[in-house]
């Protein structure tokens, strides 16, 4: 029997409704009426979809759940930035932020309960991994936090994929979710607003490319050469450190898009004079930017964030060299919520 998450029918794309409409012998148009429903209205049933017939109501119901998440927990830090903890139907966990700035307001969204790459700075994957998210449960964290978002001054602008879990990893229902939030009939958010990020599982890479969609590729490199990447991220010994830089090569000879690497700071680690001169090298010929994240704590790791004057000065060396840096701001360290603090349960 298919799993009551599976038959959410925020599962299906346009083209998917409309085949099943014209199966049960409805006009295919009922398709814009029920996206109209679901998207921009936000029902919670199907009974709440006034203009359509009692029997279509109910063969949707017959067909399809709708099936909302369930908020275990909400926290919101000091600086806004607001944390769920959402129960799914199986009673696995995940979280989701919300983090308003004066510019934007951008949702973090997980696509996995739980992580299977444990990097060895990141509270994700210290659970272990249980399963991926259907393409109704990411939908579901987008339309809980775009309702919510309508409390701050601006409504939810961006989303990124980096919150519970490697996109990458879960990559139809990923991309499932990302045409049905960038659709101007579903949620109807820019592709250049979508930022998908993963550690590097290099054969998605290309693939991500030829989807024909414009979104934002970030990559979560975290290690300046094969042996740092090794200590900190297991996935290096599948996918190593020079495979993953000559996949982002190509990927921007062929789709002709800047990509962004993450990189977090690490005292001792990652942010020393020698990762300087391996990341100059490894970058050379690449357009790209670099997003330094200052280490955020997670009880299991006993890592070091760097001196404010050593950020900087590793920022400085970067841009010396022609590399566009940013030190990332933490939202929600108070709460658990920065980048690396996320748990699945």
């Amino acid at each position: 029997m298919t799993a009551p998450a599976d038959r959410d029918i925020r599962n299906l794309s346009f083209d998917g409704l409309t085949e099943y409409l014209t199966q049960i012998d409805e006009k295919p148009f009922r398709a814009q009426q029920i996206f109209e429903w679901l998207y921009q209205k936000q029902v919670t049933d199907f009974d709440g979809m006034k203009n359509l017939s009692r029997e279509l109501r109910q063969k949707l119901a017959e067909h399809f759940t709708l099936n909302p998440l369930t908020v275990d927990k909400h926290e919101v830090s000091s600086d806004g930035t607001a944390k769920f903890l959402f129960e799914l139907s199986d009673k696995e966990k995940i979280e989701t932020v919300l983090i308003p700035t004066p510019t934007r307001t951008t949702a973090c969204i997980s696509t996995q309960a739980g992580c299977k790459f444990g990097c060895r700075f990141c509270a994700s994957g210290i659970g272990g991994w249980n399963r991926n998210l259907t393409c109704a449960e990411i939908i579901s964290q987008v339309q809980h936090v775009q309702a919510e978002a309508r409390n701050f001054e601006r409504p939810l602008s961006h989303i990124v994929f980096m919150g519970i879990g490697e996109p990458m990893d879960n990559f139809e229902n990923l991309m499932k979710a990302i045409r049905l939030i960038n659709d101007h009939r579903g949620i109807n958010i820019g592709a250049r607003r979508i930022t998908v990020s993963t550690c590097g599982v290099v054969p998605k890479i290309l693939e991500l490319g030829q989807q024909g969609i414009q979104i934002e590729l970030a990559i979560s490199l975290h290690g300046y050469d094969n042996e740092s990447r090794n200590v900190l991220m297991p996935v290096n010994k599948r996918y190593p450190f020079d495979d993953l830089i000559e996949a982002c090569r190509n990927y921007q000879q062929n789709y002709r898009r800047q990509i962004t690497f993450e990189y977090i700071l690490i005292k001792d680690v990652t942010c020393s004079d020698e990762a300087i001169q391996a990341l100059k090298k490894a970058f050379k010929g690449l357009i790209c930017k670099m997003n330094l994240i200052p280490y955020n704590p997670v009880k299991e790791f006993d890592h070091q964030t760097p001196s404010r004057t050593e950020m900087f000065r590793f920022r400085g060396q970067l841009q010396d060299f022609g590399i566009h840096a940013t030190i990332r701001t933490p939202r929600g360290k108070d709460i658990n919520s920065a980048c690396g603090q996320l748990r699945h349960s």
